[in-house]
C-alpha cells in the first residue's frame, strides 16, 4: 500500500505551484508508517493528488518532492532520467574548452532534493543533503558512473545540515579509483589545482566562475585587495587580466599554500603577491589604522546566516566589513561585494552595502549585480535557490 500524507485544508498552495517542500505544521493526517526517505504520496484534504516525495522524520521540511507527474514512479528508472537529463542539458551550457569543471546537478533546482553533483575533470564530487538522496544514494552512484566516463566518485556529505536530516556527516570514495591529491581543472584560460577530499565545499567555489572572469573587466593595472581568498580563484583571475598587485587576506594556511601553488601553475609572477594569514575582520582594521588604500576590493566571505535567527548578526558582519572596504577603497575604487546567505535577501544586502557606504562617508554606485554562476540555476518554482548575490560598486 502506498503510504499517503494528507496536506490541511487550504495548505495546498505551495505544492500546487510545484514547490518541492512540505513543512511538518502543514501535515493533516498520514496513512502508513513511512521510514525515513521512503518515498510517500501527497494527497489534498479532499483527496487530489499532489505529488510524490521523500519523508523525513527529524527535518521540518518533512517531504521533499521527486514528482508532481500522478503517473510517475519514483524508482531507478526515475533517477536514471531525470539525471541524464540534468547532466546533458548543463553540459551544453558551455562552450568546448570553456572548463572541465561544473555543477551537474543542484538539489531541489534540478529536480533532485538534497543532491549535489559537481564535476572536476575526471572526478564526480557527491553531496547527499536530505533523506531522500540519502534512501537512494546507491541507485545515484550507480547511475552516475554508468552515463558518464570518470575515474571515480567521492562523497563530501560531511556538512552541518545533514544534522537537521537526522544524519551523521561522511565521506569518502563511492566509485573507481582514489582521487589524487590535488586535481587539476581548467577555467577559461586558467587552472587550478583542487583539493576535493579537504577543500571548501566540494572543493572549489564553482559557483563564483562567472564573477572571476567579470573581475578581469575591472583589475588591469590595479592593486587589488582580495579577503577570504581561499585558493586564490579571484586573485588568480585579476593577475591573469594584468593587476599590478593582489594581496591575499586568509584565515587557513593550507589556502594559502594551495594559493601559491596555483599562481605558478599559471606562470604568473609570485612578487606581485602578498599574502597575509589572517582573520579578515582584524586585518582591515589594520589597513584602516595605517591609511592603506587599494583600487580593486572582493570581499567573497563565507556563510554568515545559516538561519534567520542568524540573520541579524550577519547583517551586522556584513556592515562592518563593507564599511572597512569603502574606507579604504581610492578614488574610483571598485568593491565586488558577496553574501552566500541564503536567507540574506538581494534587498536587504543592498541595504546593508548602502548603509556601509553612506557611514563610510563615500559615495558610491552599483554597477552591476552578480549571481551564482549559470550551472547553478535556480528553478522558478524554488527561489530558495538563489543564495549567491553580489555587487559590483564603484567610489564616485
Amino acid at each position: 500500500m502506498n503510504i499517503k500524507v494528507f496536506v490541511k485544508k487550504d495548505r495546498e498552495k505551495s505544492l500546487l505551484r510545484q514547490h518541492p517542500w512540505l513543512f511538518s505544521g502543514a501535515i493533516d493526517k498520514i496513512v502508513g508508517e513511512p521510514q525515513s526517505g521512503e518515498t510517500v504520496e501527497l494527497r489534498a484534504n479532499d483527496g487530489r493528488f499532489l505529488g510524490r516525495g521523500a519523508w523525513s522524520l527529524q527535518s521540518q521540511i518533512a517531504v521533499r518532492v521527486w514528482s508532481f507527474d500522478p503517473d510517475e514512479a519514483i524508482d531507478a528508472d526515475f533517477f536514471r532520467r531525470r539525471l541524464t537529463q540534468t547532466i546533458t542539458q548543463r553540459e551544453s551550457l558551455f562552450f568546448p574548452g570553456v572548463t572541465d569543471a561544473m555543477r551537474l546537478v543542484n538539489a531541489e533546482s534540478d529536480g533532485l532534493p538534497g543532491l549535489i553533483v559537481d564535476r572536476y575533470a575526471n572526478y564526480l564530487v557527491v553531496q547527499f543533503l536530505s533523506t531522500g538522496a540519502e534512501f537512494w544514494r546507491e541507485t545515484i552512484v550507480a547511475v552516475l558512473a554508468d552515463i558518464l566516463p570518470i575515474s571515480g566518485i567521492y562523497e563530501r556529505s560531511d556538512v552541518d545540515v545533514r544534522g537537521k536530516e537526522g544524519l551523521l556527516p561522511r565521506k569518502g570514495l563511492l566509485q573507481g579509483a582514489e582521487p589524487p591529491g590535488y586535481i587539476e581543472i581548467h577555467e577559461n584560460s586558467r587552472r587550478f589545482l583542487v583539493d576535493i577530499r579537504n577543500g571548501h565545499k566540494t572543493g572549489f567555489y564553482l559557483d563564483q566562475r562567472d564573477n572571476r572572469q567579470k573581475i578581469t573587466e575591472f583589475a588591469t593595472g590595479r592593486e587589488v585587495l582580495n579577503c577570504f581568498a581561499y585558493s586564490g580563484g579571484f586573485a588568480i583571475a585579476a593577475l591573469s587580466a594584468g593587476a599590478a598587485k593582489v594581496t591575499n587576506v586568509e584565515s587557513s594556511a593550507d589556502a594559502l599554500e594551495l594559493m601559491d601553488k596555483n599562481i605558478l601553475l599559471n606562470e604568473l609572477n609570485p612578487a606581485q603577491v602578498e599574502n597575509i594569514e589572517d582573520d579578515v575582520f582584524v586585518v582591515l582594521r589594520k589597513f584602516r589604522d595605517q591609511a592603506r588604500s587599494f583600487d580593486l576590493i572582493v570581499l567573497d566571505p563565507p556563510k554568515f546566516a545559516e538561519s534567520k535567527s542568524q540573520l541579524e548578526r550577519a547583517s551586522r558582519g556584513y556592515k562592518d566589513i563593507n564599511l572597512l572596504a569603502f574606507k579604504l577603497l581610492r578614488p574610483s575604487g571598485v568593491l565586488f561585494t558577496f553574501s552566500c546567505s541564503g536567507q540574506m535577501k538581494p534587498e536587504l544586502f543592498q541595504k546593508i552595502v548602502a548603509d556601509a557606504a553612506l557611514d563610510a562617508g563615500k559615495s558610491a554606485q552599483i554597477l552591476a549585480r552578480l549571481n551564482q554562476s549559470t550551472d547553478h540555476p535556480t528553478a522558478l518554482n524554488f527561489p530558495e535557490g538563489h543564495y549567491l548575490k553580489g555587487l559590483i560598486c564603484r567610489i564616485v
